[in-house]
């Protein structure tokens, strides 16, 4: 997949953004794409930055979240390929592209997993994702009223998808996470 350079998309990313919650999330999305992404063979590097600006519309434009960004990339040049990734994230809550790829069923199911993950993490008394297991984040899920942002039947219809179990994808979106835990404030 033809994508341009991290710096190049992070630039872009902080020009639509300034809150840091929306930073922070994308990072956690991009860190995640490219640990699972190594782990499976992948290009790190498309998927990493296609998790980075998966979102990149979401803070001025929440009422047209996807849409816009499709626009807003197809101005600047980004490849097809790389559009249809970003926009398949939102299938079923703000887009009817549904994610085909890996790729992009990996985007779906972990975009909101990571929600649930940090928030696991900031309850804790390290408030660092660094000790999150899995087990936590599964007693977590069970509580409806904790995180309740978070769309857990998503993050179900991905791993669905992607023909994982939901301890191992909750396994590596932890994993990834803590690969950049102080860039995200966990």
């Amino acid at each position: 997949m033809d994508v341009p350079s991290r710096a190049e998309a992070f630039a872009l990313l902080q020009e639509f953004n300034q809150s840091e919650n929306l930073i922070r999330h994308a990072l956690a999305v991009e860190a995640v794409m490219r640990y699972i992404a190594r782990k499976q063979g992948e290009d790190e590097e498309a998927w990493g930055i296609i998790g980075l600006i998966h979102d990149l519309d979401y803070e001025q434009f929440p009422e047209s979240h996807c849409m816009k960004t499709a626009q807003i990339l197809r101005e600047r040049g980004w490849s097809e390929e790389a559009i249809r990734a970003v926009v398949s994230h939102g299938y079923g809550l703000c887009t009817d592209v549904e994610p085909q790829s890996r790729l992009e069923k990996t985007l779906f199911a972990i975009d909101e997993l990571t929600g649930l993950v940090a928030a696991t993490a900031l309850v804790r008394p390290s408030k660092s994702v660094q000790d999150v297991e899995v087990k936590s984040v599964k007693k977590k899920w069970k509580n409806s009223q904790f995180a309740a942002g978070v769309n857990r039947s998503v993050i179900e219809r991905g791993a669905a998808m992607l023909g994982v179990e939901l301890d191992e994808l909750i396994a590596d979106t932890i994993l990834g996470m803590r690969n950049v835990a102080p860039e995200i404030g966990l």
